[in-house]
C-alpha cells in the first residue's frame, strides 16, 4: 500500500520509440520478500506461534519493511511522521512485537489508550515489565540520576506492579502476549533470588501470561525451573552475552516450564550490548550471521508446531544486524 507519486519515465528502444519504466522518486529498490515473509508469519500465528522483532522504529528497515513514500512530507522524508505512523506498516508484515519501551517507566493509562487505539488490532504485544520492579539496586548510570547505586524500594513490589502496570493493561489483555520480567546479572545467591521471586509470583493475578528472563547462567538449575513451573510462568530463553547458547538452554531438562514458551534472540554470546550497537547501527543489513542461533530458532519453531504449543519468539537487530532478514531465514 505505497502511496502513488509522480513516475519517472525513461524511453529507449532500438528505434528510440518510448517505452515506460515506472520508478518511484523516493522508493529504494529491494530484493527483500516482504509479502512472502508476512504470509509465512501470519500462517504461523494461526498455529499460535508468534514471531516478531524487538521494537519497530528503525529507519534502517526503509526499503525492506517500510516504504519511504509513506513518510514523505513536503517532498522530504519525515522522521516524526515515520516514528508516529510506522507501526501500522510494521503490522502488515509482523503479527507481534516486543515492546521494550515499557521497561524504562510505568506508562500512563493515556499512553496505553493511545497505543492500543492507534495500533492495528491484529498486532499482539509482548511487554517488558518496568525495571522499577525488577531492579534491586539501580545501576551507576547517568540516566538514574540521584538514584544511581541506591536500593530500589519498589523491587518485586507486587502491589505497585498491579496498580501501576497490570490494572491499566487489563482492558487490552486480549491484545497482549507475555509480560516479561527481565532480571539483569546480579550477585544475589541463587536460592535467595528464587525465594523472593517465588513469593512475588504468588501474588500476581492469573489474567496475564508471564515470563522470567535471567542473565545469570548459574540460575538455570532445577529449583529455578520448578519454581516457574509451579506458577505456570515461562523461562525466557535468551541469547545474551554471558548466557548459555539458546540450543544449550533449550536442552536443559525441565526448561520448558509451562504450556507456552518465550524466546528472545538478543546478542551473540560474548558480545557486549554496546559493541553490537556500535557495530550494527543503523541495522539495515545482516553483518554477522549466527548459524547456531538460527538453527536453535528453527528447531524451536518445529518443536512448538509438533507439540501444538504457543510460542512467542522475538529477534533483536543486535543479534546479527538486521532482525527482519534473520526472521526471514529461520522461517523460510
Amino acid at each position: 500500500m505505497v502511496c502513488s507519486k509522480p513516475a519517472l519515465i525513461l524511453t529507449t528502444t532500438a528505434r528510440r520509440a518510448p517505452v515506460s519504466l515506472n520508478l518511484s522518486l523516493f522508493e529504494e529498490p529491494s530484493s527483500f520478500d516482504r509479502a512472502g515473509l508476512g504470509q509465512r508469519l501470519r500462517d504461523l500465528a494461526r498455529e499460535n506461534i508468534w514471531v516478531g522483532t524487538s521494537s519497530w522504529k528503525y529507519e534502517g528497515w526503509l526499503g525492506q519493511i517500510y516504504s519511504r513514500d509513506r513518510y514523505i512530507t513536503r517532498g522530504k522524508f519525515s522522521q516524526k511522521k515515520f516514528e508516529t505512523e510506522c507501526l501500522a506498516e510494521f503490522a502488515e508484515v509482523f503479527p507481534t512485537v516486543c515492546g521494550d519501551f515499557s521497561f524504562y517507566q510505568f506508562p500512563t493509562p493515556d499512553f496505553w489508550r493511545k497505543l492500543f487505539t492507534t495500533a492495528p488490532p491484529q498486532l499482539k504485544f509482548a511487554l517488558k515489565v518496568p525495571e522499577e520492579v525488577t531492579v534491586e539496586i539501580f545501576p551507576r548510570h547517568a540516566r538514574y540520576g540521584t538514584r544511581a547505586g541506591q536500593e530500589n524500594l519498589s523491587y518485586l513490589h507486587a502491589d505497585a506492579l498491579k496498580a501501576l502496570f497490570l490494572e491499566p493493561l487489563e482492558p487490552y489483555r486480549d491484545r497482549i502476549g507475555p509480560l516479561i520480567f527481565e532480571f539483569g546479572a546480579r550477585s544475589t545467591p541463587p536460592r535467595e533470588f528464587f525465594g523472593t521471586v517465588d513469593e512475588f509470583l504468588e501474588q500476581l493475578p492469573k489474567t496475564f501470561r508471564y515470563g522470567v528472563e535471567v542473565r545469570n547462567r548459574e540460575f538455570l538449575q532445577p529449583h529455578y525451573f520448578d519454581m516457574l513451573r509451579e506458577h505456570q510462568v515461562a523461562h525466557v530463553f535468551n541469547a545474551w552475552t554471558k548466557m548459555p547458547l539458546l540450543s544449550e538452554q533449550m536442552a536443559i531438562p525441565g526448561a520448558f516450564t509451562t504450556d507456552f514458551t518465550v524466546t528472545r534472540a538478543l546478542l551473540r554470546q560474548g558480545r557486549p550490548y554496546e559493541q553490537a550497537v556500535q557495530q550494527f547501527a543503523p541495522y539495515d543489513r545482516v553483518q554477522d550471521e549466527n548459524p547456531e542461533a538460527r538453527e536453535a530458532l528453527r528447531k524451536l519453531l518445529q518443536r512448538m508446531k509438533d507439540e501444538r504449543k504457543a510460542a512467542y519468539i522475538y529477534v533483536n537487530n543486535r543479534l546479527e544486524g538486521n532482525s527482519p532478514t534473520t526472521i526471514q531465514a529461520i522461517t523460510a
